[in-house]
């Protein structure tokens, strides 16, 4: 009762019905719209403004106080300008993981227990455990309802920010008793769709905000399996391992890519679905991070590579410093572009993950 909460209020159903819980279960509750992008691009306003209405309503509605706090240039740093970095590379990066880290869990939190919040709050489908030992950094755990399940977005935050966090939401069972539970409090959200596109941009296509700051660059689309030549594209870096829309070549089969080369400007493609290039029994992670601050003991875990993808059974091993390590398969899987996040569970609990590092180049096997 009393403790001091600021909440990051985003405009949306979850963040709105965090909000009504927290007030309900007696914290002292400030709101806070965190600005991360406000540009327009070609053909795409920006929707900032609206959220920003929209959440502005809700604190009305609830009886709280809502700040406005700026956080372009935190974004632009860290998230946006390593997204377009990292797909200029051939890597195909989550930028929400770089938007947790960085802003949500970062600038954010940083400056909420400045001013003097017990506690921060989001609208994540996600719980916490207290540590196993006494000060020890908290756990987190997958929410109760595994199709929303945002973990895969957070295992770059630290446990002992997890120490002082809320996910109000996390227990709910389904989205749509999440949006009954914002009608039966009036607060006039629960009809509003989920958020799509990059995080906090709004629904913009990556390829109209790659585009933006990319020069396009004109390539040859290579069938893998003779080396022919099918067709042509704007740049290798608008293209990822497994994609099949947007080649436009034409009629025929369905083309996968199955690997990009940024520095030749070529994307391979197959129609085979059974092509060893889309599927992997290893996956090497680099740049990992560990909630617990510690990497794990090797050993059998669960592995997430894509937001509410599978949880693959796989055995894990991490080298000597706990940056790098590697998943290993019973079975062979789908291949997963580089730069993606490998996700490591032990029950519902997550311990951390890395970023997929790219294997070389699969030239034509001709």
């Amino acid at each position: 009762m009393g403790k001091k909460v600021f909440l990051g209020m985003s405009g949306g159903v979850d963040s709105a019905l965090s909000c009504a819980l927290l007030v309900e279960q007696g914290f002292d509750v400030t709101a806070v719209y965190m600005r991360n992008w406000s540009k327009d691009l070609p053909g795409f306003k920006c929707p900032w403004a609206e959220d920003l209405a929209d959440a502005e309503r809700v604190a009305v509605k609830l009886g709280v106080d809502l700040e406005v706090w700026d956080c372009e240039k935190e974004y632009k740093e860290t998230v946006a300008d390593y997204l377009v970095d990292a797909y200029a590379h051939g890597y195909t990066p989550n930028p929400d993981v770089m938007c947790n880290q960085t802003v949500k869990f970062g600038t954010f939190a940083e400056r909420a227990f400045k001013e003097g919040a017990d506690l921060i709050a989001t609208g994540h489908y996600a719980r916490t455990a207290p540590a196993l030992t006494d000060g020890g950094p908290a756990r987190l755990l997958r929410s109760a309802d595994e199709h929303k399940d945002q973990t895969y977005f957070l295992w770059r935050v630290p446990g002992t920010t997890f120490n002082r966090v809320l996910f109000p939401v996390g227990g709910y069972s389904s989205k749509t008793d999440v949006r009954a539970a914002c009608a039966e409090r009036h607060l006039g959200i629960e009809t509003k769709p989920d958020s799509d596109g990059i995080c906090f941009i709004g629904p913009v296509g990556i390829r109209t905000f790659l585009l933006d700051t990319l020069e396009k660059r004109a390539g040859d689309i290579v069938e893998w399996e003779t080396g022919k030549v099918l067709g042509h594209h704007e740049g290798a870096f608008l293209f990822t391992v497994g994609q099949r829309k947007g080649l436009d070549l034409g009629g025929g089969p369905a083309r996968y890519v199955v690997a990009t080369d940024t520095k030749e400007n070529v994307v391979y493609v197959t129609a085979d679905k059974m092509c060893p290039g889309l599927w992997t029994k290893e996956h090497t992670l680099e740049d990992c991070h560990w909630i617990a601050g510690t990497a794990p003991e090797a050993g059998e875990c669960l592995v997430r590579t894509r937001h509410t993808g599978p949880l693959c059974e796989a055995r894990l091993s991490v080298s000597e410093d706990g940056k790098s390590a590697t998943v290993s398969f019973a079975e062979p899987v789908r291949t997963v572009a580089p730069g993606q996040s490998a996700v490591i569970y032990r029950g519902l609990e997550c311990v951390g993950g890395g970023i997929i590092a790219p294997d070389p180049v699969m030239k034509p096997r001709i």
